[in-house]
């Protein structure tokens, strides 16, 4: 099976939340955002993509939006929406960002909007931190570690998140 669809089939698990004693990552501003919650879940041996996940708030009056990312420990970050259409899975890369509406909260998360961390350079390890850097239309670029948390994971240290 193609390696991003085993990621893929691994975001729409509804699996148990995991517990972890773990503290939650802080969040970081910028400007108007706040990006909160960032994790991504531990990839097997030889598994060449993975997910990234996180949470941003715009507590401003004018909307943002998601352009790009990146991470040393993968080649290419794509942002990207899954959806079922037609009872089949799809998932796009979206080209053109992720709005950040004003006053609002747009949560990437399993089985919607996520980051997809393709081409990792070693696998992602339960505990580690991964550098990302994520690029916006107005508050520019900005540097968030995405702790990596079990592969049976839902969301940052174990919890459900809501979203967008």
């Amino acid at each position: 099976m193609h390696p991003i669809r085993l990621v893929a089939l691994s975001l729409l698990a509804a699996l148990p939340p995991a517990a972890s004693a773990e503290p939650k990552p802080a969040a970081v501003a910028a400007g108007p955002l706040t990006i909160a919650n960032a994790w991504s879940r531990e990839t097997a041996a030889g598994q060449s993509a993975g997910g990234g996940f996180v949470t941003i708030t715009n507590r401003g009056a004018a909307a943002d939006r998601l352009l790009a990312a990146s991470s040393p420990a993968a080649a290419e970050v794509q942002i990207h929406r899954m959806s079922m259409e037609g009872g089949v899975m799809r998932m796009r890369q979206m080209t053109d960002g992720l709005a950040i509406p004003a006053a609002a909260t747009v949560t990437l998360r399993p089985g919607s909007y996520h980051l997809m961390l393709v081409g990792l350079t070693a696998p992602l390890k339960r505990g580690a931190s991964v550098p990302v850097e994520l690029r916006f239309e107005r508050a520019g670029r900005v540097r968030v570690p995405f702790r990596v948390e079990p592969v049976t994971a839902t969301g940052a240290t174990g919890g459900a998140h809501g979203g967008h």
